[in-house]
């Protein structure tokens, strides 16, 4: 018997004493604090921030020059090219290299993939659920691992870009250095999106465009103060390239049509924007179901970039190479009327295919750039099926650039993006009317149609409510755990009427929660109610009220308020899960209202850029 005392003693004294979390001291010795002088003088002064973000922004355009540096030399190997090294500008590939190539490329992502899995549990936070759940923080290694990943995949001709990589390398860099400066968390989610808009800004060479893209896919909002770093980030990305070069991704040159878009055109551009929105739509969708079709398939995970990489060697060496990679070079043949619209039908289906295999079975990569091409494609196509009859422009190019601009804010979500991206890319002011249009009706057709863009209907598909990057990472820390009351007074429901008057006189409280003689819970009793009728020796629980509605400590503020206004209850019992029914406490409905809506002001402030900088 002392000997067990001894350890049942031991065993509170270990649960008492203060856990060390060495997985939390790692990544804190992996950020480095900069200097104290330095980490005032960016907390104090928003000048110092903007230079921080503009490091930032310099670092994401030297991922970019790196990385693609490396993946055309990749391809220039791989392929016996004597070109820049751009696959999808090519008229023809020998299928059997390209079958060779993606069939080992294959075997070595889904071996890469395999070792990733076990040194890295957890999945990787991309920098919208970052900035939408954790506050702007990233794990940079996670995030050099994505990226060799991407970077792989795109190597071998996979039918993916590189922009998600370039982003997810560029924003871990961004928070690593805001948590090594230790700026606030709305500085740091700035941060995270100076490290995007400096990358997309430096891939595409739009400035515009990539501080567009920080705004609206990565911070989730604009606000005033955040405009000078953002800005600073972007231009410093595109600066960076420009410093260090890249080759072109082809010697064509964009020939700006003579087209500005008058009454009659508003119900051409309409009616081809919404088709190519539609086909978008279809995309997206079909990328999903690869990846269910992938998974269900027998054998190994790391196996299945083979079949598909050898598919898509299949529709490289049968249909054209312009399907492989993400497509920066054929685009331009596109745009400057290189390929007939029979062909860009051909292509839009090729393309996408190639598209839904490449990402439905392991090779990483995301669909910025692909969008876009496919958008060329299919506004080149489906432009020259309309036209005939009125319902899309006559000139074949400004098909395609209207295309480029649905498809892309379809799938990628930011129609102040695709709008300054397209115009940044062909330069032609004229067109701005036609390519807003098409990103409105675009936004609006796959906001009623579907409700997600690429990036959220993929976290919608893993369970996650995340509709964009805005910050509810507070919100969902108020869960019902962190807002009941433990202290709970109980009685038995068996308890005769008179027995529990005599306990709780009127006066003593307001509720009582009755429990079986198992502890699970069986109700909720007023004790006014319970001093109200006339007495008697029935069991207390006649009186119950709420036996089925539970709250769990797993849940949100906003699902708890939500059950509040269900019940019609101002406080709700909290039970360890539905099954057991062991009461842990109850919450009441107008505290859970008072910290949800100081938490919806915090937020408020926060994006609105209140006391940022006090002077």
């Amino acid at each position: 018997m002392r000997a067990g005392w001894k350890g049942t003693r031991r065993k509170r004294e270990d649960q008492a004493r203060p856990r060390i979390n060495f997985a939390r001291l790692r990544r804190r010795a992996l950020v480095r604090a900069a200097p104290p002088l330095l980490r005032g003088l960016v907390r104090r002064h928003p000048v110092w921030l903007t230079l921080l973000a503009a490091c930032v922004g310099a670092l994401g355009g030297m991922c970019v020059v790196v990385v693609t540096r490396f993946t055309l030399m990749a391809h220039r190997f791989l392929y016996n090219l004597h070109n820049s090294g751009h696959l999808s500008a090519l008229a023809h590939l020998p299928w059997q290299r390209c079958l060779t190539v993606l069939l080992l490329g294959g075997m070595a992502v889904g071996v890469v993939s395999l070792v990733a899995s076990q040194l890295i549990r957890r999945p990787t936070i991309d920098p919208i659920e970052a900035n939408a759940l954790y506050g702007g923080r990233m794990s940079l290694g996670d995030s050099l691992v994505l990226v060799a990943q991407n970077t792989l995949s795109n190597s071998v001709g996979a039918s993916i870009g590189l922009e998600a990589g370039f982003s997810q390398i560029s924003s871990a860099l961004g928070s690593w250095l805001g948590q090594s400066f230790r700026v606030r968390r709305e500085d740091l989610r700035m941060l995270v999106g100076a490290g995007a808009a400096g990358a997309i800004g430096a891939a595409l060479n739009a400035p515009l465009g990539g501080a567009f893209y920080a705004f609206e896919l990565i911070i989730g909002t604009y606000c005033l103060l955040n405009l000078a770093p953002i800005a600073a980030a972007a231009i410093a990305g595109v600066g960076m390239v420009h410093l260090l070069g890249l080759p072109p991704s082809t010697e064509l040159i964009f020939q700006q049509p003579d087209w500005h878009m008058g009454w009659r055109d508003v119900a051409g551009v309409a009616v081809l924007s919404i088709a190519c929105t539609l086909s978008a739509i279809v995309i997206m969708w079909g990328v999903t179901q690869f990846e269910a079709l992938f998974r269900r398939l027998p054998g190994p995970a790391w196996l299945r970039p083979v079949l598909g990489g050898s598919l898509v060697a299949v529709l490289a060496g049968t249909v054209s190479p312009a399907v492989l990679s993400s497509g920066h070079a054929a685009i331009w043949l596109v745009l400057c009327g290189k390929v007939g619209a029979a062909m860009a039908l051909l292509l839009l289906g090729a393309k996408a295919l190639a598209t839904s295999l490449s990402v439905g079975s392991g090779f990483r990569g995301g669909l910025f750039f692909a969008s876009l091409y496919l958008g060329a494609l299919a506004g080149l196509g489906l432009g020259a099926l309309l036209a005939p009859y009125g319902l899309a422009p006559h000139q074949p190019v400004v098909c395609a650039v209207l295309g480029m601009s649905a498809v892309g804010v379809a799938i990628i979500g930011g129609p102040m993006t695709m709008i300054c991206l397209v115009l940044e890319m062909t330069d032609d002011a004229g067109l701005a009317s036609g390519v807003v249009l098409a990103a409105i009706l675009a936004f609006l057709t796959v906001k009623h149609l579907f409700g997600y863009n690429f990036s959220t209907w993929r976290f919608h598909l893993r369970g996650e409510t995340i509709l964009s990057a805005v910050d509810i990472g507070g919100l969902r820390s108020l869960s019902v755990q962190s807002l009941m009351r433990t202290r709970v007074r109980t009685l038995p429901a068996g308890t005769p009427l008179t027995r529990a008057r005599a306990l709780f006189p009127v006066g003593s409280g307001r509720r009582i929660v009755l429990v079986g003689e198992d502890g699970r819970y069986e109700g909720m009793v007023s004790i006014a109610e319970l001093h109200a009728g006339p007495s008697s020796d029935e069991p207390v629980a006649i009186l119950g009220r709420q036996h089925d509605t539970m709250l769990i400590p797993e849940m949100t503020a906003r699902a708890a308020l939500e059950s509040f206004a269900k019940a019609e209850a101002d406080v709700l019992v909290v039970v360890e899960d539905r099954l057991s029914r062991q009461v842990v406490g109850q919450l009441e409905e107008h505290y859970t209202l008072r910290r949800y809506a100081a938490e919806l002001e915090r937020s408020r402030r926060e994006l609105a850029g209140e006391d940022r900088f006090p002077v």
